[in-house]
């Protein structure tokens, strides 16, 4: 078996969501904050083993663990250690909104932890509070240096562009690139079930941030084969590069490698998709043949596409119940 689905597009990515909670009220996510119908806890450690060897036995060969926030998960760095030791897996990242990340880096590298993508929704303190709620950045930056320092081969700062708060800032993006090695991507804000008032106010067309690197001599970068969906970007006098998450652009969905599961143990095709099919019972009690199976069976039903043209949205009320 494996994870092909009818379209020829093969998958060795898995996202993983291990919480839905976070502790951050971000404006265009959770700007409430976490509702009380929101399920507490998630995949136990050893599910999590199960799932994982579940995937590499299927070709998976990168796992990323996603929330809500997974650092609220006092066992993560068992997670990562447990992800990082199963035979197969070649890569195990960490997508983060930063909040521990400078006091706990080392223990992530020291679990095995080869990529982080840290969210930075701007380098303006005050405007960083107004989009996350939350007096964080200059930890949080701090926490990226950290993992600089301690070699983490792969660090991207991910930046949801929202045209009546950050969208002004791009210059500033771009000067810290100048003496910093690591990639930030601009990701294209998505509808979801809870915020189309709020879409329709702050979408910002990816294209036209993707016109203005062109035209000032950024080149496209081949993507490598486990790599996520941004179009990447380089400049001979910049230190880091760019990233370009553009969802409503017409071929993103071609070259779809990834699959998620939710904390709760659901199988979802799509971040995009309907509820997903849960595969906890095969966990639960180690069965990986038969999640193997039903994943495979599961596979077929994968669309070409998101549907995001037509306002379609799915399950997917907030990103973070998938880690976005």
């Amino acid at each position: 078996m494996n994870l092909q689905d009818s379209f020829g597009r093969r998958f060795n990515y898995l996202r993983l969501s291990v919480t839905e909670l976070c502790n951050f009220r971000c404006n265009y996510c959770l700007p409430d904050g976490n509702d009380c119908n929101t399920p507490k806890g998630g995949l136990s450690v050893k599910e999590i083993q199960t799932l994982v060897q579940v995937f590499a036995g299927l070709g998976t060969t990168k796992v990323r663990i996603t929330g809500g926030e997974p650092a609220l998960r006092k066992d993560l760095c068992e997670i990562i250690e447990t992800c990082k030791k199963v035979d197969g897996i070649k890569k195990v990242a960490l997508t983060t909104n930063g909040f521990k990340l400078n006091q706990d880096i080392e223990r992530y590298k020291q679990a095995g932890i080869d990529a982080i993508n840290v969210s930075a929704d701007s380098l303006d303190p005050r405007m960083f509070a107004a989009i996350t709620g939350k007096q964080k950045l200059e930890e949080i930056l701090l926490g990226i240096e950290r993992a600089a320092q301690l070699g983490v081969s792969s660090i991207k700062l991910n930046t949801v562009m929202l045209k009546q708060f950050n969208y002004k800032e791009l210059d500033a993006f771009f000067d810290y690139l100048r003496s910093h090695k690591v990639t930030w991507r601009f990701i294209e804000l998505m509808q979801t079930g809870d915020n189309k008032g709020f879409f329709d106010k702050n979408h910002v067309a990816g294209q036209t941030i993707k016109d203005r690197l062109i035209e000032q001599g950024w080149q496209r970068i081949i993507r490598e084969t486990d790599a996520g969906p941004a179009q990447e970007f380089m400049h001979p006098e910049f230190a880091g590069n760019i990233g370009l998450i553009m969802p409503y652009s017409e071929d993103f969905c071609e070259s779809c490698n990834r699959l998620r599961v939710s904390a709760q143990g659901k199988l979802h095709l799509c971040l995009f998709a309907e509820q997903g099919i849960s595969i906890r019972s095969f966990l639960s009690v180690g069965d990986v043949s038969g999640a193997q199976q039903a994943i495979v069976s599961h596979l077929q039903q994968k669309h070409s596409q998101h549907f995001l043209h037509q306002g379609f949205t799915g399950a997917t009320k907030q990103l973070a119940m998938l880690g976005g």
